[in-house]
Parts: structure tokens; sequence; C-alpha cells
């Protein structure tokens, strides 16, 4: 991507050397990682459908479901008692302790308050993480296809994002001979994603113990994004914390722990707008994190953490009520797709179902997307805005209205 007239790259020419004072002066340049940034390709085509008249969208994961209202009343709880102020950078204590509570209970692994940070959202969690962990020139193992803003936010802090590929033939899942042949000097984090955006996959424990054994062998930390572990089908979840020095199924010769987790309550609760989330921390990180919190956001807003304390101690009928909608939304797009003759990736956690629509895509998953908004008024997600391994397939989001997810895609064209 150009830098754009008017927004030179630091290298660009960018001065008229003229120094009068009638001479108009340019924009100061910014550093081209700014400037090169790629689009985000899924708020590309929801925009797009945003504008269109009646259509169905299907490319973007925002839960369908009102707030509970406990939660919502807890944040105006907080504002009525002008309970607006700050809080420590890492969060109030009760929902610090609620987070840690929660992992212990889901993941199996007891953590201590201490070392949970309360974060504006998974997005600035790993931002945090990100900004912690590495440098200027370092490198980052991502996959693809993953979520779009892994390699992006990488890329803004300096860093190289190195993709590892998820492939058909493997069931879209990390492959350690992949890990071994990609990771260099230069590695410092292996950034993985179960249950997976956009693919709905699933890692099972033995392969998640192999990821968090190779991290170890390589001296690299493992920053482990389970936004969606409230949702899996038939299938555990199971965090990576579980095999790190300390957890419960330590692998061996695990010494110091190296696993982040990256939780958010966007998804489980539908707080998509609140902005709240937690990073669990390995020992000794915590000045090192409250020192970037300060330097980043300073903390959380108080009223959304009282919000997130109640959707995390209170009644849990969002979450029951969740988790049946989506599954139903599964099986019955996975009805329309096997009737359609479109092959799919069994979808075991999450809230995405994604689709081979290389028959009609022409090799140019990203256009046909638009096209496809165009004449039939549906919004899919392009596989390619998660990695060029997505060429040729949709993500298809389940959270939504079931009869316009299946008339959405009664209007896919078969193979």
């Amino acid at each position: 991507m150009g830098s754009g007239p008017g927004v030179p790259a630091h290298g660009d020419a960018g001065r008229n050397g003229t120094g009068g004072r009638d001479s108009i002066s340019p924009m100061p340049s910014v550093p081209a990682h700014v400037v090169n940034l790629p689009v985000n390709q899924i708020r590309e085509i929801t925009q797009a459908a945003w504008a269109t008249p009646d259509s169905i969208v299907l490319s973007i994961g925002e839960p369908a479901f009102p707030v509970a209202r406990h939660v919502l009343e807890a944040a105006m709880a907080a504002y009525d008692r002008d309970d607006t102020n700050y809080t420590p950078n890492a969060g109030i204590a009760p929902l610090r302790a609620a987070f840690a509570e929660r992992f212990a209970r889901r993941a199996g692994v007891a953590e201590d308050p201490s070392r949970v940070f309360v974060v504006a959202g998974a997005q600035q969690g790993l931002h945090l993480a990100l900004s912690t962990l590495i440098g200027a020139g370092d490198e980052v193992l991502v996959p693809d296809p993953g979520y779009p803003t892994f390699p992006m936010t990488v890329g803004l802090l300096g860093g190289v994002p190195v993709t590892y590929p998820l492939v058909p033939g493997h069931g879209f899942q990390p492959r350690i001979e992949d890990l071994e042949r990609l990771v260099t000097p230069r590695t410092r984090v292996l950034m993985l994603n179960s249950p997976s955006n956009p693919l709905g996959s699933v890692f099972d424990a033995p392969l998640t113990r192999d990821l968090v054994a190779f991290a170890h062998e390589h001296e690299l930390w493992v920053l482990s994004d389970e936004c969606y572990e409230a949702f899996t089908y038939d299938v555990p979840h199971v965090s990576p914390a579980r095999f790190d020095a300390g957890g419960p199924e330590a692998v061996p010769g695990a010494r110091d722990a190296r696993v982040i987790t990256s939780l958010t309550l966007s998804k489980t609760y539908g707080l998509t707008g609140l902005r709240i989330g937690a990073l669990i921390t390995p020992p000794g990180m915590e000045l090192l994190l409250s020192n970037v919190m300060e330097a980043s956001v300073s903390c959380v807003s108080a009223a959304s953490q009282y919000a997130g304390l109640a959707a995390l101690t209170g009644p849990q009928d969002y979450v029951d009520t969740a988790v049946q909608h989506y599954r139903a939304n599964r099986d019955a797009a996975t009805a329309v797709l096997r009737d359609l003759g479109i092959p799919y990736l069994d979808a075991r956690g999450a809230f995405y179902l994604w689709a081979d629509l290389s028959h009609a895509t022409g090799g140019d998953v990203r256009a046909w997307t638009r096209a496809f908004l165009a004449e039939s008024g549906v919004a899919l997600a392009p596989g390619t805005a998660f990695g060029s391994e997505g060429e040729g397939w949709v993500r298809i989001a389940l959270c939504g209205d079931t009869s316009e997810l299946v008339e959405g895609l009664t209007r896919l064209p078969r193979p």
C-alpha cells in the first residue's frame, strides 16, 4: 500500500527545500511500518454491507443477544455513585480475582490474582503483551489463516510477523515441523488461537502440549488468544497454561513460565463495546506490565470493570443461551452447505464456519465477496482477510438470526 497523498513514509522526499515563507510545507513523514499496515478486509466488506439496504451481514462476529440486565445495572450503579475515577493500572481487585477464579475453574490452572491485568478488550491486551515482549525487528510466529490484527499489531510495534501455515490437509491445525522450519534467532513469540477465529478449529491436549514444549525448547514466549474459550462443541477447551512451568501438567524441562493468556468478556457475555478483558501473566512480569499499561491506557473504565465483575460473578444464563444458539446455527448452516455440496471445516468451537468457495471465486476471494454482496445482498468475510492461506475460503459468522443465516447461505453458488 502506498503512503498516500500528504502522508510520506520515512525516507520519502517530502520536503520542498525552498524554505520560503510562502511555500507550502508538506505533512511530516510517518514510519513506513505504519503507512503500510494492511486494510482489515473484515471491516471493508462489513462497512460495504452496512451501506447496502436490506443486506444480510454474515461477515462480522457481533453477538446478537441483548446484554444481561444485571450487567447493565452494575455499570449504571457505578455511574450513579460517581465511581468514575482512576483504578489501579491492573484493574480493581474483585475483578482480577473473578478472572483468576474463572480461569482456575475453566482451564484448571490456579493463578494468583496479582498476575491478572484487566485490559480494554482482547485487542488492547494483545497490544499490551506484545509491547512488553518484542522490539524492533523481532519475529513473531502468527497463524495463517489467523485473526488479522495478529500480524497488524506485530508490524505496528516494529516487529516482523512470520506466518505459519494452517492447511486443509492437516485439518487447519499447526504442525511442529512448520514451526521448526520458521523459527530463527530473532523469533520471540509464538501466537496461538484456540478456539480459532476464523476457523472454528480447537486444539486437543496432545497438540497443545507439543506447542508449549516447542516454545520452551526454543525459549519463546507463548501468547495464547482464548477469546472463545466459552464456546466449544463436544470437545474441551485446552489452555496452553496447563502445560507451562508451574502448571498442573508442565512439559518436561519447563523451568520458567512463558505462557501469557488473553481473555475477553466481549464474546462470552456480548460486551463488545464495553472493552473489557484480561491478561493472565507468568510470575515476575507484574511491574513490567504495569508500566506498559500506564504508558498505553493507564487503566480501563471503572464502570466497564464493574459490569465485567457482574458478568463473571452473576447468573450465567446469557452464556448458556449463547452456546445453544451458536451450536444450533452451526448445525443449520452446515446442513445448507451440505445440501449445496460446498466443502467446509467442521466447527468445533467459536462461532464461525470456514467454507470453501474456490469453485466460484476465480482466485480472488476478496473481489468475489464484494461482487457477491452487490449481486445477492449477503456479506461474507473473505478468507484472505486472515492470510494468504485463506484464498478461496470465506468465514461465515454464526452469531446472528438463524433465519437470516439460512437465507443468506442458500444464495451461495453450487460447485
